[in-house]
């Protein structure tokens, strides 16, 4: 359990309007939707993916790596990565269904992304039905049929020129947006619970400052109510 006593210690080392962003964002995160990414190998695109997600209040990313090592530019992702739990999944053969698996077990809906007809469109889709996993494929070849074959549901963004997809990144962003406008605008209860906020908020604290260890190191060797 996260101790209060010392988000309040380490809150008195930022500034107020730090304090105060911290507790925006942390009022507009979010884990009712979540992102996966299956063997990603462009540093681009993983990081402008990052990027959108902490941007848009995304807090947890699940990255697969089966044939790709997941590799991200910090320049491209502006430091989004700081703020975002990276949930990876690279040691069994077969790592799509490790994490299939783990979102399941959490009640995700997996929402695999497919070019094509006789697929949910992103203006169908219905976000009440419950939390869901957006699944993003390779820049190849696209989800893997692991993927297909275990989703809850393939949703496709509608297109009217010839090219049949859009960039990983584009896409990310359409689809994150557009969902999340809808999740906002409705009464579904999306936000963290109390104990998230306050968990997220020591490591964006800790973050957030200099040499924060040896801050908690002080906190904990002067508090008398600690137990050693």
């Amino acid at each position: 359990m996260t101790d209060f006593r010392l988000v309040d210690f380490l809150s008195g080392f930022v500034s107020e309007r730090r304090l105060a962003l911290i507790n925006q964002v942390l009022d507009n995160r979010m884990r009712y939707v979540t992102v996966v990414l299956e063997d990603i190998f462009q540093p681009q695109n993983a990081s402008a993916v990052l990027r959108t997600c902490e941007c848009l209040g995304i807090q947890d990313i699940h990255i697969i790596e089966n044939k790709n090592a997941y590799r991200y530019s910090r320049s491209v992702a502006m430091g989004a990565g700081k703020w975002l739990q990276l949930h990876k999944y690279n040691n069994l053969k077969n790592n799509s269904l490790e994490a299939i698996k783990q979102l399941k077990s959490n009640n995700y809906r997996i929402v695999a992304t497919v070019p094509g007809e006789n697929c949910t469109t992103l203006h169908e889709f219905d976000v009440s039905k419950g939390k869901f996993a957006i699944i993003l494929g390779s820049e190849l070849d696209g989800i893997s049929d692991e993927m297909r074959q275990n989703a809850d549901e393939m949703l496709t963004i509608p297109m009217f020129g010839f090219t049949e997809s859009f960039n990983l990144s584009v896409s990310t962003a359409i689809i994150l947006t557009h969902v999340i406008n809808k999740l906002r605008n409705s009464e579904i209860e999306w936000h963290l619970t109390s104990d998230e906020k306050l968990c997220l908020k020591l490591e964006w604290l800790k973050g957030s400052i200099k040499k924060s260890e040896l801050l908690v190191k002080k906190f904990y060797n002067t508090d008398p109510n600690h137990d050693a």
